[in-house]
């Protein structure tokens, strides 16, 4: 009888290759609550919490962590400036139950429906309005000081070039590292922070104050995105693991069990998660996908969290430094889109898939909103729909679906 490579493994290793997981997640998760206003170890304690939900809801078998999701940066600051912290909060909950609905709908008619409704003609622009929708914020941040974001985002570019092994896939942390060097060195850094907080500080957990359904309605939308990239990276770990998730346990499942985690992330004051393709890659490389070792990545997120001293650092970091790491990272997510229609071979040549990619990214770009009394619906979300429904109403023909010759 053959033993997998995780038997081969001594616990020591194994923890050690789960908190090398973890760090593999760690600059993108940390990141997103830093960018919207919420503390970074209440993303880590959400993140941990979150990821062993999902592993309770799959039964222990898909080796899969949850961080922080860059689809919800500018969903989170623009429902901030509409219903407060406390009402981005409980719009994640939105998230949750779109979640929810897609989970019984594939128990109930399978994945077919989803290709239906969410084709490669709609996946691709909204990806790109990821990215795109948050270009000016990277530069507002850089201009604070360039010198120090260009040194951030040459680091995040040479390792993202010319890294190897698991470096590769931790650019941000790299970029991040590197420029908090050089602030240190070239620049100011207030430690005051620092030197105030204890080593041991449980997250600041933010609670939604009171119920509305305004914010969740303005969140739903939003949440077409990372379904899709939920269903893309089940696919692509069934491809690293050689086993078949989507049978066994069922995408229903893990579908669920992103929900309840982005549920609970609504209440401990944490930004919604969703899969990390960046974590799967790291499995790839060291050929270690046993869950377990998934989990343990949870549990020192969750030990992480708790360690003042984390979060105080992680606050200290200059704006420039994110803004730099945001200005490759945003292009990278538009760029994902642009390579996603390539790759599905999109006929670009179909006026009738021309005129859903350019109405989903003008009113996008173009800041559209529509609102009805005290409803309000636009970005990322609005653009969304509008390719969704302009994919359903337009008639397409053969042609439309040919994909284009090279």
């Amino acid at each position: 009888m053959s033993t997998s490579p995780i038997d081969q493994l001594s616990p020591t290793r194994q923890v050690v290759v789960g908190v090398q997981y973890l760090f593999v997640a760690f600059g993108a998760t940390v990141l997103v609550p830093l960018l919207v206003g919420l503390d970074p170890s209440a993303a880590l304690f959400s993140a941990g919490i979150g990821t062993l939900i999902f592993h309770l809801v799959t039964k222990g078998k898909v080796p899969i962590f949850l961080g922080s999701s860059f689809a919800f940066i500018a969903p989170i600051v623009s429902a901030t400036e509409l219903y407060g912290l406390s009402g981005a909060l409980l719009g994640i909950a939105g998230v949750a139950f779109v979640y929810f609905v897609m989970s019984a709908l594939i128990k109930l008619f399978g994945t077919k429906f989803i290709n239906r409704l969410f084709s490669e003609v709609v996946i691709g622009p909204v990806i790109m309005l990821i990215g795109l929708s948050l270009s000016s914020s990277a530069v507002k941040m850089a201009e604070g000081n360039w010198p120090l974001a260009a040194i951030s985002l040459a680091t995040a570019i040479v390792v993202t070039l010319y890294g190897r092994g698991l470096i590769k896939l931790i650019p941000i942390f790299c970029g991040i590292i590197v420029g908090y060097l050089v602030d240190l060195i070239f620049f100011d850094i207030d430690f005051s922070g620092i030197e105030a907080a204890g080593w041991f500080s449980l997250p600041q957990l933010t609670f939604p104050e009171k119920f509305s359904w305004a914010p969740i309605i303005y969140m739903i939308p939003v949440a077409i995105a990372p379904v899709i990239e939920h269903i893309g990276d089940i696919y692509v770990v069934n491809s690293v693991t050689g086993k078949n998730f989507v049978k066994d346990p069922g995408l229903h499942r893990t579908m669920l069990g992103d929900g309840l985690a982005c549920l609970v992330a609504s209440f401990l004051g944490g930004p919604p998660v969703t899969t990390y393709s960046e974590v799967t890659g790291a499995m790839s490389l060291t050929k270690v996908t046993a869950p377990r070792v998934l989990r343990i990545s949870a549990v020192t997120a969750i030990v992480f969290s708790m360690i003042g001293k984390v979060s105080a650092f992680l606050k200290s970091i200059d704006t420039a430094i994110l803004g730099g790491i945001m200005l490759l990272l945003f292009g990278t997510i538009a760029g994902a889109g642009i390579n996603n229609l390539l790759n599905s071979r999109v006929n670009l040549s179909s006026s009738r898939n021309i005129v859903i990619i350019s109405v989903t990214l003008t009113t996008g770009i173009g800041g559209a909103v529509l609102s009805m009394g005290r409803f309000t619906l636009g970005g990322i979300g609005l653009s969304a729909i509008i390719a969704v429904l302009l994919n359903l109403i337009l008639p397409e023909t053969e042609a439309d679906r040919r994909p284009k010759e090279q």
